[in-house]
């Protein structure tokens, strides 16, 4: 891993590998690059089509600076670090690919820095995230319990058990879930002018379907993953064939 600090001084780790064009990989909630991209295939699916891909792990997870508090994690806190990163690598632009709260960083950032990417993935969101009322309460609650035997949430479970799985610091993680589940900028989406493709899995009930997602945006499209959910969509064939005949085109 590699590190540069970032605009507030949290310091942010990286890795890259391969050759190409560039792309930029943003991981999702509870998740390291390791996890997301590595371990699902995607490093090597997209080095081999001939990409360099940069993988941060996002601030509060993984290798990365932890802070406490909830106001280091606005959409546009990192958003602004996945720029940073490109400013530090000295790279002008690249793709962008987001999965989960990865996802919704990089619409963000496609909305705030349009002019530092070109095609962009959004991948395991959908239209529950265009829902205003997104109650962070459950996962928090169950990311700080002691004891996760007494959490009913199944989504709040899932959260919490995948945290554990990947020795995250939950209290970071419970501050950076309070910031990203605030009403996301909505009205923004119609800025969006460049190529934007949204990923979800049939069966995804976090996300929703992408549909109507995709329709908020002038150049989006929707791809439904079959038979997959949050998890199991991350690392599927159909989902890396989709992406890299979006970026192929």
């Amino acid at each position: 891993m590699e590190f540069f600090e970032a605009d507030d001084g949290v310091r942010i780790a990286y890795a890259v590998a391969g050759e190409g064009s560039p792309v930029l990989l943003a991981h999702g909630f509870a998740s390291t690059h390791e996890v997301n991209w590595v371990a699902t295939g995607w490093a090597k699916a997209l080095t081999g089509a001939g990409y360099r891909i940069i993988m941060p792990d996002m601030r509060g997870h993984g290798a990365s600076g932890k802070p406490r508090d909830a106001h280091a994690y606005t959409l546009s806190a990192m958003a602004g670090d996945l720029v940073a990163l490109l400013d530090h690598l000295g790279e002008p632009g690249a793709d962008l690919m987001g999965y989960s709260m990865g996802a919704m960083v990089s619409l963000v950032a496609a909305m705030e820095f349009p002019e530092r990417f070109d095609r962009i993935v959004a991948a395991g969101v959908g239209a529950k995230l265009l829902d205003p009322k997104r109650d962070p309460g459950p996962v928090i609650e169950a990311l700080l319990m002691d004891d996760p035997s007494g959490i009913a949430d199944k989504g709040a479970l899932l959260f919490r058990t995948f945290a554990d799985q990947n020795g995250q610091d939950r209290e970071a993680l419970a501050a950076c879930f309070e910031a990203v589940r605030a009403p996301f900028p909505v009205d923004g989406l119609s800025r969006i002018a460049r190529p934007v493709l949204v990923v979800a899995g049939e069966t995804d009930v976090q996300a929703g379907a992408p549909g109507p997602l995709a329709e908020r945006m002038p150049k989006g499209r929707a791809f439904t993953v079959p038979k997959r959910d949050h998890m199991k969509t991350v690392g599927d064939r159909a989902y890396k064939d989709a992406v890299l005949g979006f970026w192929g085109e």
